[in-house]
């Protein structure tokens, strides 16, 4: 017998994943390809669920965006969940604008005191505003 011949017990094909002669191995390449596309997917889906407070303040126009992404920032960075809490729940909840109504009673008030800086039509008298006709002027008839 020849150091050529092939035993007879010997299988004649060998499967796919038993790695070649030329020292390459299938089903490790296809097992690392594997593991880096699920760890591609695990990783986007756990940047998306971090994002989902950031997200609703983006579609509420929430005032505390800015907290929020910070909040956010943190949980990510630091892996304390309480961080992620709070921004959902800074996020869902809706605090009430107290400013905007505020502001707008001090405008209001500031033009019927008569303040130049306040009325547009006192200092400019080229505005629409200068231009129309007072609501007091008694009425021709």
């Amino acid at each position: 017998m020849s150091s050529d011949a092939i035993h007879p017990l010997a299988p004649h094909f060998l499967p796919k994943y038993i790695g070649g002669p030329d020292g390459s191995d299938p089903l490790f390449t296809a097992v690392l390809v594997l593991l880096l596309i699920i760890l591609m997917v695990v990783g986007n889906l756990y940047f998306k669920l971090h994002a989902v407070p950031e997200r609703m303040a983006h579609k509420h126009n929430n005032t505390q965006l800015q907290f929020i992404t910070i909040l956010t920032i943190l949980a990510l960075f630091t892996h304390n969940n309480i961080f992620w809490v709070a921004a959902l729940l800074l996020a869902v909840v809706r605090f009430p604008d107290f400013s905007t109504p505020i502001n707008s009673i001090a405008k209001s008030l500031e033009r019927l005191a008569g303040h130049p800086e306040s009325n547009p039509s006192a200092t400019d008298p080229g505005s629409p505003a200068a231009q129309e006709p007072s609501n007091n002027t008694e009425k021709e008839g």
